[in-house]
């Protein structure tokens, strides 16, 4: 007894690390102090006396008054720091001498410095410690005085990044070629140039406890539905996470919670994309560190919708589209409807097409989804076999890995070679799909109804599909409906499901998606026949 009872108040006294990051805690929400020097000291402990954490002590000119200024190495652009901090302080400061008179007494010196010396852009007053840390770690130069208990804080990041360059997951023969990079700056800059309005709007989070990630969200006043820009505000404020690494993390925690494999946020790489999203009424949020971009609310036909779709005429669009959605049928159902044929409904086969069968088949040990699902399931393994390998024998590997492997199956009697055509197809028909979150869905609901159509033939395969359906017309995507327009049939949203009209019958705007500003275009008038000139 005499044991447990301290083992019990040893379990009730607080460690020694929860204290010290309590003490830390405290530390860092500390105020600035007037003493220069206790404020460096609190700033290098707070940060471990890192190597990286830079301190540069400067005297203002004649003044004599001692200044500092702390930055993170590697993170600022050294020239800029040199012309628009340093230079102005230590060498440009009005002294007696200049025409320009230096702050008097009763003046403020960090004012004045603000207002008169500093040549900067973006410039932010610091009056505690956790704030000066947070610029220090976000790229930020802060400047620190002798004698006053506040400091400033100046953008300048310049750090090391990827330029503009070609979207790589969603490639385009027409269209504009630039990409999302993983500056989050660079991002905004690139759908502000696309955008030129005063509506355009944009909104930031700090989201991770320990990163600190910078969140925007980017929508057009005016256009955008405020009820689900609400919503999205709202799960972004509840999110309680210690690192946002990639926008990935930002769509597991705020996507509606149902069991799905399909998506309800869709994402994108490219600057046109979102900025025609936008103009839509949808929501764009933007992660620092990651070049894709979410966007709310996201539909099922939108996962079909290329942007190259818009840069071609509509009747080759229309024509393109219906092929995708074909493909989509065919990567789902494509093997579910042969092992069903092949085992029970043997008699809806031409008889030429049966004796070709039943002979590939002579001599296979396995029945047709055994057959199938070995076939499958070596197909997605070499898949992700290519993309893990290095790129220049990726591609190879797999190509070669397929052939062999298809052709050394059929000549060792293991799978036939009808099959081998049939998830060849299937594999190929499932790339149609332009984006890849909606192809690895249709791939892993592809198994269910292979097991449906082993086991109950085409009637497995119609009560699946009736599953399917009633299932996704459940979803929401932040209140609208997943399958909009479709269910709910809304026949004036039609022009741009599964066939794109010309873009002067596209005058409205997508109902349940906009907020009071509904109107695209105005719809073109005809022209009246003008009577002949009387002669």
């Amino acid at each position: 007894m005499g044991l447990l009872k301290k083992l019990l108040k040893r379990k009730q006294k607080p460690s020694s690390g929860s204290s010290g990051s309590m003490q830390n805690t405290s530390v860092q929400n500390a105020p600035l102090q007037a003493d220069l020097q206790e404020n460096i000291n609190q700033i290098q402990e707070a940060l471990g006396y890192c190597p990286d954490i830079m301190v540069r002590k400067i005297l203002i000119n004649k003044r004599q008054t001692r200044a500092a200024i702390v930055f993170t190495d590697g993170l600022i652009d050294a020239t800029a720091v040199e012309n628009s901090i340093l230079k102005p302080l230590m060498l440009d400061f009005p002294d007696n001498s200049s025409e320009e008179p230096p702050p008097s007494a009763a003046q403020d010196l960090m004012e004045f410095i603000r207002e008169s010396v500093l040549t900067v852009g973006e410039l932010q007053e610091l009056t505690d410690l956790k704030g000066a840390l947070d610029a220090v770690l976000s790229g930020n130069v802060v400047i620190l005085a002798d004698g006053y208990a506040q400091g400033f804080s100046v953008d300048m990041a310049g750090w090391e990044q990827r330029s503009v360059e070609e979207a790589t997951t969603e490639t385009a023969i027409r269209g504009p070629k630039e990409g999302f990079v993983e500056d989050i700056r660079i991002n905004t800059a690139l759908l502000r140039r696309k955008i030129k309005s005063p509506a355009l709007r944009w909104e930031t989070r700090i989201i991770g406890r320990v990163t600190k990630t910078n969140v925007a969200v980017m929508y057009i006043k005016g256009i955008v539905n405020e009820k689900i820009l609400e919503e999205v505000f709202h799960r972004l404020d509840r999110i309680d996470i210690d690192g946002i690494m990639d926008s990935g993390y930002i769509e597991e925690l705020i996507q509606d919670e149902t069991f799905t494999p399909f998506p309800t946020v869709i994402n994108s790489e490219r600057p046109d994309v979102v900025a025609a999203a936008l103009l839509e009424g949808r929501i764009a949020i933007l992660v620092d560190g990651t070049p894709f971009v979410l966007m709310v609310p996201a539909l099922f036909i939108q996962f079909f919708q290329a942007a190259e779709d818009y840069y071609h005429r509509s009747d080759v669009t229309s024509l393109i589209r219906l092929v995708r959605y074909l493909t989509f049928f065919i990567t789902l159902l494509g093997p579910s409807f042969y092992i069903a044929i092949t085992t029970f409904h043997q008699e809806m086969l031409p008889t030429p097409l049966l004796i070709s069968l039943a002979a590939q088949r002579e001599g296979v040990p396995f029945p047709a989804f055994i057959e199938a699902f070995i076939m499958e399931v070596a197909f997605e393994i070499l898949f992700e076999a290519g993309i893990r390998l290095p790129r220049a024998v990726g591609q190879a590997v797999s190509i070669v890995g397929t052939l062999v492997l298809g052709t050394a199956a059929v000549d060792a009697g293991l799978v036939s070679a009808a099959m081998v055509i049939v998830v060849s197809l299937t594999a190929i028909s499932s790339f149609l799909v332009p984006h890849f979150e909606l192809n690895i869905a249709t791939r892993m609901t592809r198994f269910v109804y292979m097991a449906l159509a082993a086991t109950f033939g085409l009637f497995g395969i119609i009560v699946g599909l009736l599953a399917l359906v009633l299932h996704m017309c459940s979803l929401r995507s932040f209140g609208v409906p997943y399958m909009t327009p479709l269910a709910p049939f809304i026949p004036s949203e039609q022009k741009d499901t599964f066939i794109r009209v010309p873009r002067w019958r596209m005058y409205t705007r997508p109902i349940l998606q906009a907020g009071q500003n509904k109107v695209r275009q105005q719809p073109p008038q005809k022209a009246e026949p003008k009577p002949p000139d009387k002669q």
